[in-house]
């Protein structure tokens, strides 16, 4: 007994002595197997794209059955009031200039309301459309002619109630800069069917750029090759797409061709992947300089066709980016981003005001983008292609003030709880609505859809698990969709 005793107390005094660098020493086989079970498991989970070694934009097949090849994404920069545009509430107009109640406000964070703001019913007539019986307010009479080729969700919800991080949400699914955009990774995934446009493109109009800029159309820790191109439909198409006064396309071949030797040995010596990105950029850019200008030209679209979008050509314009998003859809571009700047209606000044602004806003693209769902058909393509419309978060039920003081024009403040999203094409159920909101349209009653879910519905769409579309980087496989669960809505898939 006295020597069991003993031996425990020697047992007791060598682990009081073993410190933490003793531990890892004496484990080190292990931790390493532990180390190469975790990453032999990720690696099996993940899918890695293997483009062709010229050619990092490729097509490649994708590794489930898809529905869309392409996807069309119409971003409303600011973000319109859906319950002036599709979320209708009866009651909340029952509640129109009344004191917001309490329960609405505590725990809840807002931009500018301050104090007790009032309600404000919507500020348009309702009415119920197609066989779908879809509900679209009287700011959107030519849309209200397409809503059965349409699936609301009328339930998304972001977990950011500023402008900049929460675009930045919609776009890479995380708040902070440097994470890849979709576009950027649907192209690592997919490629693009023609070599000779970059495939991911960005348009822009309304006159000022998102709030946090080319962030949105980042590759973020992809290959710079990934990341969008902007364009522009006035003045040439992309900025510097022109060899300098002096230098022949001949000139400009022979360049490329020495400065490509030397890229291919720098690859060699060092293996620096971007290298080769470098070089297929330079390739596609001399590409461009003869297919961009011809697929950008939209003045040899039939007048028609212009009649249809409102379009004209070269000006700045939602029209006219419509029109050139079918354009890029049918020369094979894979990604195709349309942001129109303009939708941040507070009510601060009359541009921002929903009985102002908004209308100005909602006749701008009502005509442009009806038109591309129509035409999108016409030519066959929306099975396949996968339009989206949306804005970064909702708006809410209360009218907003400035300091608890009433402002002089009507605004609602932003409301990241809920709003409403549309898609077209691909693959997405035709004529239906998914969700519903309270009866003052501030919450998801049932169905609630995060950003999350949506992101793993597209990609579901154009043919990848959202869980293994990844890439490791900062000691985590990064995806689109974070590391907090996400869901494909089956229910919106045809």
């Amino acid at each position: 007994m006295k020597r069991r005793t003993l031996l425990d107390e020697a047992r007791r005094m060598q682990l009081q002595r073993t410190t933490r660098r003793h531990f890892l020493q004496g484990c080190t086989t292990g931790l390493g197997a532990l180390w190469m079970a975790t990453h032999q498991a990720q690696a099996s989970h993940s899918v890695t794209p293997h483009h062709a070694a010229d050619n990092p934009l490729s097509p490649l097949a994708p590794p489930l059955p898809a529905k869309a090849k392409r996807v069309i994404y119409l971003h409303m920069i600011g973000a319109p009031s859906q319950l002036e545009l599709f979320d209708y509430k009866p009651d909340l107009q029952r509640l129109d200039g009344k004191d917001c109640p309490q329960e609405f406000l505590e725990g809840k964070r807002f931009a500018f309301i301050q104090g007790v703001p009032k309600m404000l019913g919507p500020q348009y007539p309702f009415q119920q459309y197609g066989d779908s019986g879809a509900w679209v307010s009287d700011r959107l009479p030519h849309f209200s002619e397409v809503v059965d080729d349409v699936c609301f969700l009328k339930t998304v919800q972001t977990d950011q109630f500023n402008h900049g991080p929460a675009q930045l949400m919609v776009h890479t699914g995380q708040a902070r800069m440097g994470y890849p955009s979709i576009g950027s990774w649907v192209t690592w995934g997919l490629g693009t069917e023609n070599s000779d446009l970059p495939g991911f493109m960005v348009l822009l109009s309304g006159g000022r750029q998102p709030r946090v800029g080319k962030a949105l159309w980042s590759a973020g820790m992809l290959p710079s090759v990934y990341q969008g191109v902007q364009c522009r439909t006035a003045g040439d198409p992309i900025l510097n797409i022109g060899n300098p006064e002096g230098v022949t396309r001949g000139q400009r071949r022979s360049m490329l061709d020495v400065l490509n030797r030397l890229n291919q040995q720098s690859h060699e010596d060092f293996g620096d992947p971007e290298t080769m990105t470098r070089i297929a950029q330079y390739e596609m850019a001399f590409r461009m300089q003869t297919a961009v200008p011809e697929a950008m030209d939209i003045s040899k679209e039939p007048a028609h066709i212009h009649e249809m979008y409102g379009a004209q050509p070269g000006k700045e314009s939602f029209a006219n980016n419509c029109l050139l998003a079918r354009r890029l859809a049918q020369q094979g571009v894979r990604y195709i981003q349309l942001f129109d700047w303009g939708w941040d209606s507070h009510g601060a000044a009359k541009n921002e005001a929903l009985n102002e602004g908004f209308k100005s806003k909602c006749e701008q693209i009502d005509k442009p983008m009806t038109a591309l769902l129509k035409d999108l058909k016409q030519n066959g393509l929306l099975d396949d292609t996968l339009v989206v419309w949306s804005g970064e978060f909702g708006r809410t039920p209360m009218r907003e003030n400035r300091g608890g003081t009433e402002m002089r024009f009507v605004g609602r403040d932003h409301n990241p709880g809920a709003f409403t999203l549309w898609m077209a094409g691909g693959g997405v159920k035709a004529g239906t609505s998914f969700g519903e909101t309270d009866p003052i349209g501030y919450e998801a009653a049932e169905n609630p859809v995060h950003l999350r879910d949506f992101h793993a519905t597209v990609l579901r769409l154009l043919g990848f698990d959202h869980n293994r579309l990844s890439v490791p980087f900062q000691g985590l496989n990064q995806k689109l969709t974070g590391v907090l669960p996400a869901k494909v809505i089956e229910e919106v898939i045809a």
